[in-house]
């Protein structure tokens, strides 16, 4: 397999390795690679780039590191196919001490994916959702974290967007240190469960305005509660 013509620009001596990871995703996002392609050799980028080994293999390692190129031995480096969830779960991190902003990411992602999920819903996902239901019904305490973190899960595949994909697992899981901050006896299971049926109810009509609607009323209440809790009223 031979590799594909390419233009990088010579770089400066300054912060060589971020300028090589510069002009690496630069080849993705001119379109002169596309996701899968195989990468110039680490010969043919310290040619291109004017730069030694080094400095390609450590904008490499950082590159690996946010899951962008795959590296495989004896067969070269290569352009993930698909996003991973690795940058994303980074920037998470950095917000960890912000909840504010994990719930107020979460209002923001979640009513566009329902919007599109109340389109795209397959009869076998409200399936799901139906089941995840009764089991909340017949729940022994308060805590319906598990099952809640599910059904939100399958509402955001069934949006069908795979560039948001790799965001949801780790939304939802610093999403869930959110969930802990309000204590079992504030959750209010029997108002939690009222929302996830009206927002079946809108997704079964496949009303994209309803489900928003329906969708907004719970995470509106579980917000309130959380801020409620950090603020310690």
């Amino acid at each position: 397999m031979e590799n594909k013509s390419v233009d990088i620009k010579s770089l400066s001596r300054k912060t060589l390795s971020n300028q090589v990871i510069d002009e690496i995703i630069s080849l993705l996002t001119t379109g002169q690679l596309k996701p899968g392609d195989r990468l110039p050799s680490e010969l043919e980028l310290m040619e291109i780039c004017n730069v030694s080994r080094p400095v390609i293999r450590e904008a490499m390692t950082s590159l690996e590191v946010l899951g962008i190129v795959n590296r495989k031995t004896r067969n070269g480096t290569f352009f993930s196919d698909k996003i991973g969830s690795k940058p994303f779960s980074m920037m998470l991190a950095l917000s960890a001490t912000d909840l504010s902003s994990i719930i107020e990411t979460r209002v923001a992602l979640e009513l566009g994916l329902i919007t599109l999920a109340a389109e795209k819903i397959t009869d076998e996902e409200l399936a799901k959702l139906r089941d995840l239901i009764e089991e909340m019904k017949s729940l022994p305490s308060e805590d319906s974290s598990e099952i809640d973190k599910e059904f939100h899960k399958i509402i955001a595949l069934a949006a069908n967007i795979p560039l948001f994909e790799a965001i949801i697992d780790p939304l939802q899981n610093f999403h869930q240190k959110v969930l802990e901050q309000i204590p079992l006896e504030d959750r209010n299971l029997a108002q939690t469960l009222n929302y996830h049926i009206d927002i079946y109810n809108a997704l079964e009509k496949r009303d994209p305005v309803e489900a928003y609607a329906s969708m907004y009323s719970h995470l509106d209440f579980v917000r309130k509660k959380v801020l409620k809790n950090l603020k310690g009223e």
